[in-house]
């Protein structure tokens, strides 16, 4: 009997154990995991992309490409100009936003870059600030590694968008309106009704208004405003403090020191509840039995 029962209490000793080795391992993985959850998610918003007419930027580049062997001879090259959008998306987190606001705009004016667009939000203490930043080309690479410094780098993202062929459609279509007024302009000069002037006058209009805006969609593309953009997004905060391993390790282990009870008291009851119920299941048992021979 005592060595059956010291058999039994072995292995609850040992399930025990398992069991508080398991929780706590839970706890300790939960809160790496967690912390960084939170970190990420503070930041996953993108403010740009509420934001209407934003302005556009374009950069161009030469791609050597190979002429074929059987019309050109094989030292005969052409050169592709590529028209691309290419942007950097940083976000930082700052506990002194003043000195990092300002520093923003001195590296901005000294890398002779363009503030296009500036918000400013909050109040102090929970400030942010986001600028859209026009880059020449060259200087892109510099300019957003020199952004990442400022305040504790948060989230960074960079991607480039071949516009060569929407490029290409607007000189298209630039061509084809040019025409249709060309058109227009002619027929206005043969003469005919007030009425019929009236409404060529207007589709004139029409068609020179939409021209202007292609002349300024194009002028997005031109040489001389070539830019890549950045955009910059500064949160105010505290200064983040590393959790040391005990830290955590003692939070880990309150915790599981508290559940372990919990499941320990709720498993003690439950088997009480459970062994009343089965002693109350034979003394109704008993009870039927001993009537059944009383009525006999």
């Amino acid at each position: 009997m005592g060595k059956n029962f010291k058999t039994r209490f072995w292995i609850l000793s040992k399930w025990s154990v398992s069991i508080f080795i398991l929780l706590f391992a839970f706890r300790l993985l939960y809160g790496y995991v967690a912390s960084d959850s939170t970190s990420r998610n503070d930041y996953s918003d993108n403010f740009f992309s509420s934001i209407d007419n934003l302005r556009k930027n374009y950069a161009s580049e030469k791609i050597a490409m190979k002429a074929d062997v059987k019309t050109a001879s094989p030292s005969n090259n052409l050169a592709s100009n590529q028209k691309f959008e290419k942007t950097a998306s940083i976000k930082t987190k700052t506990s002194e936003f003043d000195k990092d606001q300002n520093l923003i705009k001195a590296k901005t004016k000294s890398y002779n870059a363009i503030i296009q667009y500036e918000q400013s939000l909050g109040q102090k203490g929970n400030r942010q600030i986001h600028l859209l930043i026009g880059i020449n080309p060259s200087k892109f690479d510099n300019f957003y590694l020199d952004l990442q410094r400022i305040g504790k780098l948060k989230d960074i993202e960079i991607t480039k968008v071949d516009k060569t062929n929407e490029y290409r459609q607007l000189n298209a279509k630039k061509i084809s309106i040019e025409k249709i007024l060309q058109s227009l302009i002619e027929l206005k000069s043969k003469g005919g009704k007030i009425s019929d002037y009236i409404s060529l006058n207007d589709k004139i209009l029409e068609v020179e208004e939409q021209l202007q805006g292609l002349g300024v969609e194009l002028g997005n593309f031109n040489t001389e405003n070539e830019f890549c953009t950045v955009r910059f997004s500064m949160y105010e905060g505290a200064a983040e403090k590393s959790i040391s391993f005990i830290h955590r390790a003692k939070v880990a282990l309150e915790w599981t020191i508290k559940q372990f009870a919990l499941l320990v008291i709720t498993v003690f009851f439950l088997s009480l509840t459970i062994f009343i119920l089965l002693i109350t299941v034979d003394k109704l048992k008993i009870i039927s039995a001993l009537n059944k021979k009383i009525n006999e």
